[in-house]
């Protein structure tokens, strides 16, 4: 059995890998459903949801 060593703290972004956008598409999908989920209930979550929904899209639209 051969060690592995990895290295605490380092952290792949999301936008480096070939399926970036469809990761970030469906990310953003799932923050719009939470925030309408949410937002009759509690309007700062469904706040945060949406203002993270709206990072994604910056992202977004900036690989494209």
């Amino acid at each position: 059995m051969n060690n592995q060593y990895c290295r605490v703290g380092t952290v792949t972004p999301i936008t480096s890998g070939s399926e970036a956008i469809s990761v970030l598409e469906v990310m953003y999908n799932n923050f719009m459903e939470k925030a309408s989920e949410v937002a009759h209930v509690d309007t700062r979550l469904g706040e945060f949801f949406k203002r993270k929904a709206q990072g994604i899209k910056k992202v977004l639209e900036s690989l494209s």
